[in-house]
């Protein structure tokens, strides 16, 4: 395309345009060796529209951001369902939406706390399944049982005094617990014991522990298709059409300039937006057949929860305005037993957050995440996990694996996309009805996405594979032994609970979790077996592996500008030499001050962008 034709607000491009392969985040002109891709392929990472430090056209910013909220809204909705019925909410619709509410809200703050300040990758802040389950474990102690009265949906008025006490004291009792709880992570990320541990973690730890955080997700995915698998396979049509079949084809769309007025400009709709089309599409349809009562009404007939109005009490009740607050349940109690079940969900977050920053970054067009941004991205966690205890969730946060998948799909790594995703979180956690339309995405339209996204997270985890020897019988041994055990042990853990019981309540729910949770099982015998079994540093794949992120790296320009703190932390505020010898911080190379580093590093930033911009004829520089 001529340069007088490329349009500075960004509709043409040329990334969205021309998909060669030639696009790639120039790790190299910055000082950084990326193993494994040979010189010519210079960056982790596919042919990205936006890599993480560029900034799309707002109007994009917006959309995709919506697209990153829809693509975690199934697991933020399914939290606070799930534990209403351990809060005796099962039969009070206006205060399930006020949950979904207050997860959306604080989600949104986690989100841009994590982007701006934490691991500073595009990555998406939410509810976390592993805190379910010692959550339920608390929930069904003989103290905490709901009483009989509240499962008879005749005898609950939930404006009473007797049946808001009734929930409301369980509910503060999962706050303090995870209040508690979120101080070891909070400890764990800032003292830089994680940073600490990376030397001891390659490709055979990170592999099968990003390839089960998906892989155990197989029986909920079917689960939520299965609810009308004839919807879910055109979900799941549509979303592969888009991103792989009609990704080079652009679409003319309106728009203006003073040169040319208004005019058509094209722009690869399918290739940026494959995940949102696709919802959209399929949600219409079932629009369609739910009017015209193809769909069944009847509860209890398979097929219903495809309707479009399946989830209508929550639409019809949600308030149009409800600002959530800390505190709003009441003051927080505590138990032994809740912070002892919910540390154990800590650990097994942690160890998936992990992985996704690695996968995050791959995607992204990032290095990999060097010591000092993966201590402050737990950290980070953990004070999400704190907001979310004090506003009262029910759940604490972690880091978003199927938002990771979208990044695979889009190819938009920009980190502003997030911060929108996480102002569009904020903001429908403040208008009731917006949050209620959201939720009200039929089960197996959701069920179809997650089929789409799961299987790319997968796929991310057994690429790093490529920085091992795997003709060697030792890694094919610990790689495939760790993948088998992380989807065996727990399913047999789940089905055999009596069996591990050793009378301590505490105990019993640490055994419990850590042992039904793949990706910790994974991770931590693919970490034993490649530490303890003989191997030479090639072989296991180390050498390849430490060099993409060795901390002599992370001082080059490219890494320091996606991971270093912004506003100038660390240059030209906090700058002195002390500073960098915080685990959360960036280290300075020897005999240079944070001034005299963060000028060269932005002396070359901008050349790079200057010279991306002059072929681009936009501002991409952040």
């Amino acid at each position: 395309m001529p340069p007088s034709d490329k349009d500075p607000n960004g509709l043409d491009n040329p990334n969205f345009i021309i998909d060669d392969g030639g696009q790639y985040c120039n790790f190299t002109d910055a000082g950084v060796t990326v193993p494994g891709y040979g010189e010519k392929q210079n960056c982790p990472s596919s042919n990205l529209a936006y890599s993480v430090t560029d900034i799309p056209p707002w109007y994009l910013c917006i959309f995709l951001g919506i697209q990153h909220y829809l693509t975690a809204l199934g697991g933020l909705v399914a939290i606070p369902l799930i534990l209403s019925r351990g809060l005796c909410l099962e039969h009070d619709i206006l205060t399930q939406s006020h949950l979904i509410s207050t997860i959306f809200f604080v989600s949104g703050i986690c989100t841009l706390l994590q982007v701006i300040f934490g691991v500073r990758l595009p990555i998406l802040q939410g509810g976390t399944f592993a805190f379910l389950t010692p959550s339920l474990a608390m929930l069904s102690l003989p103290d905490w049982k709901c009483p009989a009265w509240t499962q008879n949906a005749t005898q609950v008025d939930a404006t009473s005094p007797e049946f808001i006490e009734v929930w409301q004291k369980r509910m503060r009792e999962l706050q303090g617990a995870i209040m508690v709880a979120s101080c070891f992570q909070i400890l764990v990320g800032f003292s830089g014991f994680i940073g600490f541990l990376m030397r001891f973690i390659g490709p055979l730890t990170i592999a099968p522990t990003i390839s089960l955080v998906a892989l155990p997700l197989f029986e909920s995915a079917g689960n939520e298709a299965g609810a009308h698998w004839g919807i879910a396979a055109i979900t799941i049509f549509f979303i592969v059409l888009f991103s792989q079949y009609l990704k080079n084809v652009p679409v003319p769309v309106p728009a203006y300039k003073k040169s040319r007025k208004c005019h058509f400009s094209k722009i690869h709709l399918f290739q940026i937006f494959p995940v949102l089309l696709g919802l959209s599409i399929t949600w219409l349809v079932c629009f369609a057949l739910t009017v015209s009562n193809v769909f069944p009404s009847n509860p209890k007939v398979y097929g219903y929860a495809a309707r479009t109005d399946s989830k209508g009490d929550v639409l019809s009740k949600a308030p149009w305005f409800r600002f959530p607050y800390p505190g709003q349940w009441g003051v927080p109690t505590i138990s032994v037993a809740g912070v002892f079940g919910i540390i154990a969900g800590v650990i097994s977050s942690m160890v998936e957050s992990v992985g996704d920053y690695y996968a995050c970054a791959r995607l992204s067009g990032a290095p990999p995440p060097p010591k000092h941004a993966i201590n402050r991205g737990i950290g980070v966690e953990g004070i999400g996990c704190l907001l979310a205890g004090a506003w009262g969730t029910g759940n604490g946060t972690t880091s978003y694996s199927e938002n990771v998948g979208a990044l695979g799909i889009t190819r938009v790594g920009s980190r502003i996309v997030i911060v929108a995703g996480g102002c569009v979180m904020l903001l429908t956690g403040m208008f009731g009805k917006v949050g209620a339309v959201f939720a009200s995405i039929p089960t197996p339209v959701i069920g179809g996405m997650f089929i789409v996204m799961f299987g790319i997270i997968t796929a991310v985890g057994v690429s790093n594979l490529q920085y091992a020897d795997m003709n060697s019988s030792r890694n094919l041994f610990i790689f495939g032994f760790s993948i088998y055990a992380g989807l065996t042990i727990p399913h047999w853990v789940k089905n055999n609970t009596e069996a591990l019981k050793t009378g301590i309540l505490q105990l019993d729910q640490v055994i419990q979790v850590l042992l039904t949770t793949g990706m910790f099982v994974g991770g931590f015998l693919g970490f034993f077996l490649d530490n303890t079994i003989p191997g030479s540093q090639e072989e296991r794949g180390l050498l390849a592996w430490n060099e993409s992120y060795k901390e002599e790296s992370s001082n080059t320009p490219c890494i320091s500008e996606v991971y270093d703190l912004p506003f100038g932390i660390g240059s030209k505020f906090c700058a002195a030499n002390w500073f960098q010898y915080l685990p959360m911080c960036p280290k300075q190379p020897p005999g240079q001050s944070a001034n005299e580093n963060n000028s060269y590093a932005q002396e070359n930033s901008n050349k790079l962008s200057s010279e991306k911009d002059t072929e681009m004829n936009i501002d991409t520089r952040i």
